[in-house]
């Protein structure tokens, strides 16, 4: 019986870290669930005495433990998104904290491109002035940035013209000061609306730029330097 938990839910990651059709931060934060599932499962059953209903139990606290086990939200990430909530107020910016535990800034196209273009908008740079310099002030985090379009135009305009977007944030952030090898990009084209595509007020919702911060728990936990003995 323990193994057979231990196996389900080690399967369980598999499935879950491996679904095409979720998002990034949907898959990171079910292949944390799953890792931790299947860890609490393991030390459930390890544990002796109620093998079965323990296993179970350590699956479940094991999987709500993994899904945020990634990364921390620390003090300096805290600030960083009162900093950039004050930066953006007004602007139609959107600054949260995801449920594993990364900050991230929903940028509409009305302030970040203009239509079928990839250069950045002149009312953008002040926002990403002063996101650049919360992340030089906390250099342990990494960067993803997602580009998206509306469903007009076609795969291979749509394609290509998110990943630009992407790229020319991420070049900003670079000419700020920003380490160009803690930024990932990526372009998911019209492949992730957040409205249909019905109205030109809900392909504009469309047409966005998502940008990720995460500090991960192996940095924050990394050994500090000692002096020679």
């Amino acid at each position: 019986m323990r193994n057979q938990l231990i196996i389900t839910a080690l399967a369980a990651l598999i499935a879950l870290g491996g679904c095409a059709n979720m998002t990034e931060e949907q898959r990171r934060t079910a292949t944390g669930a799953g890792i931790g599932a299947g860890l609490g499962a393991v030390l459930g059953a390890s544990t002796g005495g109620g093998g079965g209903k323990r296993a179970a139990t350590g699956a479940v606290l094991g999987g709500a433990a993994g899904a945020v086990a990634g990364n921390i939200w620390s003090k300096r990430m805290e600030q960083q998104k009162r900093t950039m909530e004050q930066a953006t107020q007004g602007t139609g910016v959107q600054v949260s904290q995801t449920a594993d535990n990364r900050l991230k800034l929903d940028i509409p196209s009305d302030i970040s491109f203009d239509t079928n273009r990839a250069d950045i908008k002149p009312n953008f740079r002040p926002i990403l002035d002063k996101f650049a310099s919360t992340l030089v002030e906390n250099p342990d985090t990494r960067i993803n940035i997602i580009g998206h379009t509306d469903s007009t135009g076609g795969d291979a305009i749509n394609d290509p013209l998110s990943v630009n977007r992407a790229a020319h944030t991420r070049d900003y952030l670079t000419s700020r000061g920003v380490a160009s090898n803690r930024i990932a990009i990526e372009g998911r084209g019209s492949h992730e609306p957040v409205a249909s595509n019905d109205t030109e007020a809900n392909r504009a919702r469309n047409r966005r730029v998502e940008i990720f911060v995460a500090e991960p728990q192996a940095s924050a936990q990394a050994p500090q330097a000692t002096q020679p003995r």
